[in-house]
């Protein structure tokens, strides 16, 4: 498919067709698969053919096909799909590192991200460094020659601040060190670690993938040598796999992605523009915005940056959850990337853990409101939060 648009690559890669010779991908709901003889079954165990199987917790037709769709659209050799999106992360970091291994990490990361980092892999004897990530003189100070694992979110949740990839990614490599990124907010459409030479890439499918509030799913993608190899190894055997129906619905979610993705990106730059300068906001971050203070480096960067813009309202957390409150289309989650438009508070939420200092600074103050746009009218969005601005 590498001659056609990702826009039609998105509908049509890696498709599997049974024997019945079906339109639309099929849902093989089966936990297991059946053998012609012991002898097939005891060759199946020793190296499986590419379009074989054996347990759905190894692999499954339906995953596979999404696995092979989204490393497609990744511009990469392999994927295996997980059970979430932070089963992505923990299987491409798990799997990589063991005791006495050095990461160096940006700093501003999803709260379940963090805790990864600072309290799974510290208990197991993995040294972790958290740097600013905007900062190419702290990543150079921290990056060591017994580094082995470089990570970042390419566009931080919840703050949105952007790492120069290529820069990291040249640095890590020439210490020899691999590098994770965690792409969810730049999203599969706008992508472009695989372009820039990430060894890994991790999603949530969760978001955008399927985008419409319905099933949880991740996404490890990269080197066939790492993802048929370590990633595989770890999250087959610790139980990680995405379920053949959650990758049946994301699959069929892929049809739509481009159109659902360009619509709401457009319409966060929209609603970035509209609250530029409001009076009672502290700031507006939305990365393709002449007002972020990284507009230039991510525009020579990405072509989109996603779906999600950030704000932060005057006064502290009483007068935004006033606002929040007043809010009519908009819905209040924890989640992002959907077809309807949420909005969360992180310093309550998803980052409620984390000690002040380390929300100062982060960023996560009590005004902040991480705002995802949906398939609503623009327009209608727009008036939704100057009204509820107005409330306060």
């Amino acid at each position: 498919m590498d001659k056609f648009s990702k826009r039609t690559r998105a509908v049509h890669s890696g498709v599997r067709r049974s024997k019945y010779n079906e339109l639309s991908e099929a849902i093989f709901l089966t936990q297991g698969f059946v053998y012609d003889t012991a002898e097939q079954a005891e060759q199946r165990f020793v190296q499986l053919g590419d379009d074989e199987f054996i347990y759905a917790r190894y692999g499954n037709p339906t995953v596979a096909m999404l696995e092979d769709r989204m490393a497609d659209l990744e511009g990469v050799e392999a994927g295996f799909a997980t059970a979430s999106g932070m089963a992505a992360v923990n299987g491409a970091l798990m799997s990589l590192l063991k005791a006495g291994d050095h990461v160096v990490s940006s700093r501003a990361l999803f709260g379940s991200c963090l805790y990864i980092l600072e309290e799974v892999l510290a208990r197991f004897g993995v040294e972790v460094t958290l740097v600013d990530g905007r900062d190419m003189d702290a990543w150079k100070a921290a990056i060591r020659p017994d580094t082995k694992v470089v990570f970042f979110e390419s566009i931080s949740n919840p703050t949105l601040e952007v790492i120069d990839m290529k820069a990291v990614i040249d640095l890590a490599h020439a210490n020899d060190a691999l590098v994770v990124v965690d792409n969810a907010m730049a999203t599969p459409v706008y992508t472009i670690a695989g372009e820039l030479g990430a060894d890994l890439i991790v999603y949530s499918t969760t978001k955008h993938v399927d985008g419409q509030g319905r099933c949880l799913g991740g996404m490890v993608l990269g080197k066939k040598e790492l993802v048929r190899g370590p990633v595989e190894a770890y999250l087959k055997h610790t139980g990680g796999a995405m379920s053949p129906f959650n990758a049946w619905v994301m699959l069929k979610s892929l049809d739509t992605l481009m159109l659902r993705v360009n619509h709401q990106a457009e319409t966060a730059l929209k609603l970035a523009d509209a609250l530029d300068g409001h009076e009672k906001l502290n700031s507006v971050s939305f990365p393709l915005h002449p007002s972020h203070p990284q507009y230039e480096m991510t525009k020579a960067q990405y072509d989109g940056v996603g779906t999600v813009l950030a704000i932060d309202v005057k006064g502290g957390k009483e007068e935004c959850f006033r606002f929040l409150n007043a809010l009519n289309i908009f819905t209040i989650t924890n989640n992002f990337a959907d077809s309807k438009s949420l909005v969360t508070h992180p310093a309550t939420t998803t980052h409620q853990r984390l000690p002040q200092e380390q929300k100062d600074t982060l960023g996560i103050t009590p005004g902040l409101v991480r705002v995802s746009c949906g398939l609503e009218d623009a327009d209608d969005l727009i008036a939704d939060v100057l009204q509820a601005l107005d409330a306060i």
